[in-house]
């Protein structure tokens, strides 16, 4: 599947919703984000965000009353499998090996 890159602060808000046990809306993203990530945003800074995550095909959202909810498109693990890929691609495999060697030894701490 072919995904749109994410900036990190697009990273941030899809973690957060992918992180959630159910679906959530802006007030609730906004919440989450600011607590987990030791942020300081506005509920019209993750709505920007949203928006591209809309735009991108990440996320849909449907309304409920005057709330908007938003709905997880792309599985993180998908995610995360393309992002391995690109990553393998980009460096090679002999780079991706070291990689993989240097994360080991991370976890070891």
């Amino acid at each position: 599947m072919e995904l749109q890159s994410l900036t990190n602060c697009e990273k941030i808000v899809m973690k957060t919703v992918w992180d959630a046990e159910r679906e959530l809306d802006l007030a609730d993203i906004t919440q989450r984000v600011n607590e987990m990530y030791d942020k300081e945003w506005k509920p019209q800074t993750v709505s920007t965000f949203l928006a591209r995550l809309v735009k991108k095909g990440y996320l849909q959202h449907y309304r409920q009353g005057r709330v908007f909810y938003y709905q997880i498109l792309v599985p993180q693990r998908e995610y995360l499998g393309v992002m391995a890929e690109r990553f393998a691609e980009f460096w090679k495999q002999e780079n991706v090996d070291i990689f993989l060697e240097a994360l080991r030894k991370r976890a070891a701490f």
